[in-house]
């Protein structure tokens, strides 16, 4: 089946191309009477919405309409769907390098596989599919806060600078989502420089979801930590993904990376809150290595659709890193993942 669906009691389909009409999805599963306006999604879109940061000059008001499944400001239980129209579509330029394979984009393997591709900013592998994610994200985050469920995403690490606080109050009040007041200045210098050079650069995300209850995740196949790391890894830029002491956790002796157990609860947290696949009721704690931009103005090596060599520059309205907009895809990917398996869990127990 082809690849746009994702979940099972809470599914979404997402459609749309970067320079095509509009984006959108599809939510399917949703429970009804729950409390929802374009605004609740509106204010996800705006976090990730180009134009507003330090990237990329592209400004996309990103407005969401939602066509069906709600009935005075309420979730009616059938399928919901949003749409986002882009309004700021520029080419132009991409007609040069229209018949060269970006090195590090999915160019070449989009063609490899389908025989045509869009060249126009990527089509379906550009980065701007994940609004579709981020305004069905917004959709999930409705059914967490009814069970007191809590997920936040921030920047941990750019361009080789890493935060050594965890200021949580701070997340929301840089854009881009630092985590830490002391090196933010030092992440925004590194964007410019990068920015001069006509190069780009990754980092870390961590996502928390707090008052997660005990049992979310299916045996075997469908473990909550196999769900959600599939989920971040299905974003584009996504190259790697751990949960609680993740690769740490391969120079530990058993005895330091066992979370002991107590009346009161776990004593440490390096099971990142899942253990056996199954959420253990603390906080699940997951971070993903996001690479660099492939679009930039370095010229680079590469091969047209023919097989001959060339170079290529890429021009046009580029991010110089994917964070900060991909901090809220993040966040939305984990809360579709905990909404089914929320909804999955409630299938079979009450909580």
């Amino acid at each position: 089946m082809p690849g746009n669906s994702f979940g099972q009691c809470f599914r979404i389909t997402t459609f749309g191309e970067s320079h095509g009409i509009a984006l959108g999805v599809i939510i399917d599963g949703c429970p009804p009477n729950l409390p929802l306006t374009a605004q609740d999604i509106q204010g996800e879109l705006d976090r990730r919405a180009p134009g507003k940061g330090l990237t990329t000059p592209r400004k996309e008001p990103d407005k969401v309409e939602v066509l069906s499944g709600t009935f005075e400001g309420k979730t009616t239980g059938t399928p919901i769907t949003l749409i986002i129209y882009n309004k700021d579509v520029d080419s132009s330029k991409y007609e040069p390098i229209k018949d060269l394979f970006r090195p590090g984009h999915g160019d070449f393997t989009y063609f490899k596989k389908y025989g045509i591709r869009d060249y126009r900013g990527g089509g379906r592998a550009s980065g701007r599919e994940t609004v579709a994610r981020v305004a069905a994200g917004a959709v999930a985050k409705k059914v967490l806060s009814a069970e007191g469920i809590d997920v936040m995403a921030y920047t941990i690490a750019l361009g080789g600078i890493w935060a050594k606080e965890r200021d949580l109050d701070f997340v929301n009040k840089n854009p881009l989502f630092c985590c830490d007041r002391k090196v933010y200045r030092l992440m925004e210098e590194r964007i410019s420089e990068v920015k001069r050079m006509g190069d780009s650069i990754g980092g870390v995300v961590e996502v928390l979801a707090r008052g997660c209850p005990p049992g979310l995740g299916e045996p075997v196949f469908d473990k909550l930590d196999a769900d959600l790391a599939k989920a971040i890894m299905s974003i584009g830029a996504v190259k790697g993904v751990e949960i609680g002491s993740g690769f740490r956790a391969a120079e530990l002796l058993g005895s330091e990376n066992n979370d002991e157990i107590t009346p009161d609860g776990f004593l440490t947290n390096n099971a990142g809150g899942i253990l056996a696949g199954i959420s253990n009721g603390d906080d699940i704690i997951i971070r993903a290595a996001i690479k660099p931009i492939p679009s930039i103005e370095k010229t680079q090596r590469t091969i047209d659709i023919y097989g001959r060599p060339a170079n290529i520059s890429t021009k046009g309205r580029h991010d110089v890193s994917a964070i900060p907009r991909i901090v809220p895809v993040c966040e939305a990917m984990v809360r579709l993942v905990l909404a089914d398996h929320l909804l999955r869990l409630k299938a079979i127990r009450k909580i």
